[in-house]
């Protein structure tokens, strides 16, 4: 997949400046050195700036990283930090491209959280790319030492407790829902956050917090890493602040849907997204995908679901059976021809499942699968009679290992 840079929404933050990946010197030069020694006010500017974390939870970072530094004192240790670039989504480019254009951004960022909640251990987690980021890290003399961890590509081997199991000797296997701030990596209170907050982190510690929030909305400060999909185009990843319409990002002349957030996020009308800004409660894993009208969207979600049903964990009777099931019943809606009762099998599994899995797998599957029983409604009631209205059976999203 290739990557362009040429479309710029806003001065460049994140991501170095002509898409030329920056040694540890041009990012001193351009930066300047940390500033250690005072987590307090370090705590106080992140609380000020507002910035959540771009991984899925969009949950208050400042918030994350005072839990764990209270977790540390009460249980007397020391905690761990892991910054989290184990991407897993097929759709999302972003945290690669990040790692691989600015890495001593996101190492800046890791280490002032590790600062602020008092680590004794750092691990920064990837599924590839390790070795030029064990370079980077050894151009630097960095107060906390950090290990970085090849994770298996799986799509939840970022969840935060399946990455806190591996690294600590065990499988990569979701335990539960909740972040691991009181027991993580080897039973410690371990901090997980995504390698964008990480350097967005670095960024508020070098400028402040009302630098942060002159990008963005009062509401949602700030911008966010986003991977475009437009079909006869290069896969990009760019940089957008919060409250740009959607419109300036995707071109949606003869679009008929839009998936954003990726395959946990939800399908929306390209005539309700015209009018819908960039926003944190729809982004999820940042990508945002343009179907045109001409491809088919219940054989994209059924291709997609399938993939879902194949990488869960198989731990939970969501994931064991109800997903496949879906995947399955939904391959139906997906196919021209009588569906007897399989729109109204999905619609009540969907109930069935969520919110009983053993992590959030289940849920983010359902969202993907209520978003196109109803944005694509019309195109099921037209494969119920025997007919797809859809001429290019070209694949827009990517599924490892689908051969269609």
């Amino acid at each position: 997949m290739t990557m362009t840079f040429t479309d710029i929404y806003m001065p460049p933050r994140l991501l170095a400046p002509g898409g030329t990946p920056a040694g540890f010197s041009t990012h001193q030069q351009r930066y300047g050195p940390l500033s250690y020694g005072n987590p307090a006010h370090l705590l106080r500017t992140l609380a000020e700036s507002g910035l959540t974390g771009r991984g899925r939870a969009a949950f208050p970072t400042y918030r994350k990283l005072a839990a764990v530094a209270e977790a540390g004192r009460r249980t007397g240790r020391a905690p761990v930090v892991v910054a989290n670039g184990a991407e897993g989504e097929p759709a999302s480019a972003k945290d690669r491209t990040l790692l691989r254009l600015s890495p001593h951004l996101v190492l800046d960022g890791l280490q002032l959280a590790a600062e602020a909640v008092g680590a004794g251990e750092a691990y920064l987690a990837v599924e590839d790319g390790a070795t030029p980021l064990e370079t980077a890290l050894a151009e630097r003399r960095d107060p906390l030492p950090v290990r970085t961890v090849r994770v298996p590509k799986r799509f939840l081997s970022g969840q935060s407790s399946a990455l806190t199991q591996y690294i600590s000797g065990h499988a990569a296997l979701p335990r539960h829902q909740r972040p691991p701030v009181e027991q993580g990596v080897h039973r410690a209170p371990t901090l997980v956050q995504n390698v964008e907050t990480l350097a967005h982190f670095a960024l508020i510690a070098r400028y402040g917090a009302d630098w942060f929030r002159s990008a963005g909305t009062p509401a949602e400060p700030g911008s966010a890493l986003c991977t475009v999909h437009v079909p006869g185009r290069e896969v990009r990843v760019v940089e957008a602040p919060f409250g740009m319409p959607l419109h300036r990002l995707l071109p949606l002349d003869g679009i008929g849907a839009v998936l954003i957030g990726g395959y946990h996020g939800t399908w929306i009308p390209a005539a309700e997204a015209a009018t819908r800004p960039l926003s944190m409660a729809d982004l999820g894993a940042g990508v945002l995908a343009a179907l045109p009208a001409d491809r088919c969207g219940l054989a994209e979600t059924a291709r997609v679901l399938r993939y879902l049903a194949l990488e869960s964990a198989g731990q939970c009777g969501p994931c064991l059976n109800g997903l496949p099931r879906i995947a399955a019943a939904f391959q139906t809606l997906a196919s021209p021809g009588p569906h007897g009762t399989a729109r109204e099998d999905v619609a009540r599994w969907a109930g069935l499942v969520e919110g009983r899995g053993a992590c959030h797998h289940p849920d983010g599957t359902v969202r993907l699968v209520r978003s196109a029983l109803t944005t694509f409604a019309a195109e099921l009631d037209a494969h119920a009679s025997g007919h797809c209205t859809a001429t290019d059976r070209t694949p827009l999203l990517p599924v490892p290992g689908s051969r269609s």
